[in-house]
């Protein structure tokens, strides 16, 4: 699902610099690079767990990793059962990060983090 999603992206943002991660361990930094909104980096977290989902798990996980990576925003993307499309799948955050990704900033959360 990783290499889908990461060429659905590639494609659908005409950047070829966009591709699956290296597995970082503790640190993780989600799953896909290279995903910006202007200068800023995005969190890219995807899910396949055959059609079941775990919202808050994931978007608290996706959130952890926008920390490490110091990512202006995190997003989960989760398989949908049955559907291989990669811009057919589901993506998932907290109003917060929908909020940071249309500013391109932060600052509506500070104080808060």
């Amino acid at each position: 699902m990783e290499r889908a999603v990461a060429d659905g992206l590639a494609w659908a943002l005409e950047d070829t610099r966009i591709d699956r991660k290296v597995k970082t361990g503790a640190k993780d930094r989600g799953d896909i690079a290279n995903v910006r909104h202007g200068e800023h980096r995005i969190v890219i977290e995807v899910k396949d767990r055959g059609g079941q989902f775990f919202a808050a798990e994931w978007v608290a996980e996706a959130e952890a990793e926008r920390v490490n990576d110091g990512a202006l925003a995190g997003v989960v993307i989760a398989k949908r059962k049955g559907v291989t499309d990669p811009m057919k799948q589901w993506c998932l955050m907290e109003v917060s990060e929908f909020v940071a990704l249309l500013r391109g900033d932060r600052k509506h959360m500070e104080g808060k983090e």
